[in-house]
């Protein structure tokens, strides 16, 4: 099947994707990743079992605004039928660009009842998830994969074969297995090697961190596309890096500190406008603020104030106490990636 998705791969281009990723992934940070140059989002994973009995929090992860296009709904399971019911009911009510099967999360609650990697211990159940995925949906069908359940099971190749085989029309690769969870180095080997082995587009994942990263993966392995997952916490930047780098521009610097707090409150406001309790959007939204401030000089006592926040006005009022010394002693308009700034300024106060 033809779709604005899967023409992404018949471009000249290499497309750029953010992965799913639990309580990140969220559509005001989606949109944001858009806006600096993601080609591709995807939502954060959503239990099918939660679909098909309308559990309201679960439908809620699954709501999306057209700029987001294209994006894919990830579904996780491990029955074959609701599976199924689930798609179908994605298709109907929320109309993506693609459904995609999550068979990557290491998380254990999720493991312990089968689903995510925990299905990558049984190919037949693969095959049988993917089948009636397809079946219900005339939407493309894709996996994202690990290379393995532990290294006694490591072989991502016949993995990826068994889901081509069963209908997926892409196929991306964490190159972990569920057991190193997110541990040492992905081999990024693995990616080249079903990239040969397959005749579907293959999505590269993990340890892409910088936007030479992106140009490395790509080319050490011909992946179809790149997938960016924790490089993006609190640098959205990361695409524009990547994209000049996979297209053999000049990378751009990344943001100053000036930039980076108008971005954070940009996606604060948009994220507690997303949610219907703001008190909760802004208790859900400390992590980005951990992630926004690292690197920066006295980050740390920065962020244990930022942690105790619970509205945006608070929020607003300590960064820009930040950056009122930023301003005075000269670097908020310098890059926070120059390494100087963590390195060699030494702020005069401590932030309360």
């Amino acid at each position: 099947m033809d779709s604005r998705y899967l023409s992404l791969f018949r471009g000249t281009t290499t497309p750029l994707f953010l992965a799913p990723q639990a309580g990140v992934s969220e559509s005001p940070f989606r949109r944001l990743c858009r806006s600096f140059g993601a080609d591709v989002v995807v939502s954060e994973f959503v239990s099918a079992e939660g679909i098909i009995r309308g559990n309201e929090r679960t439908l809620d992860y699954l709501r999306f605004d057209e700029e987001e296009r294209p994006i894919g709904v990830q579904i996780f399971g491990a029955d074959p039928r609701a599976m199924g019911e689930a798609a179908a009911f994605v298709t109907d009510t929320f109309g993506p660009d693609f459904v995609d099967i999550n068979f990557g999360c290491p998380v254990k609650k999720i493991v312990k009842r089968n689903g995510g990697s925990g299905c990558l211990r049984d190919l037949d159940l693969v095959v049988s998830i993917i089948r009636a995925v397809d079946a219900a949906t005339p939407l493309p069908v894709t996996a994202k994969i690990r290379s393995g359940f532990d290294e006694r099971s490591r072989d991502p190749v016949t993995i990826a074969l068994r889901c081509q085989d069963a209908g997926a029309q892409v196929v991306t690769l964490h190159a972990r297995t569920r057991a190193d969870m997110y541990s040492g180095s992905a081999r990024w080997e693995e990616i080249a090697a079903i990239t040969e082995a397959l005749d579907v587009p293959v999505v590269g994942n993990g340890d892409v961190r910088t936007g030479e990263d992106a140009r490395r993966m790509r080319d050490e392995t011909g992946c179809a596309g790149v997938m960016i997952a924790r490089g993006s916490h609190g640098d959205p930047w990361l695409f524009k890096q990547a994209r000049a780098a996979l297209d053999g521009l000049p990378i751009p610097p990344g943001p100053t500190v000036e930039e980076r707090f108008q971005v954070c409150l940009e996606h604060a406001r948009n994220a507690v406008a997303y949610e219907s309790d703001s008190a909760r959007a802004v208790k859900e939204f400390r992590k980005h603020l951990g992630w926004y401030t690292k690197g920066l000089p006295n980050g740390k006592a920065l962020r244990q104030v930022l942690f105790q926040v619970n509205s945006l006005d608070d929020m607003q009022e300590h960064l820009e106490r930040y950056l009122v010394e930023a301003r005075d002693r000269g670097w908020a308009d310098r890059p926070v990636d120059e390494g100087s700034l963590a390195d060699g300024v030494e702020p005069r106060t401590v932030l309360a």
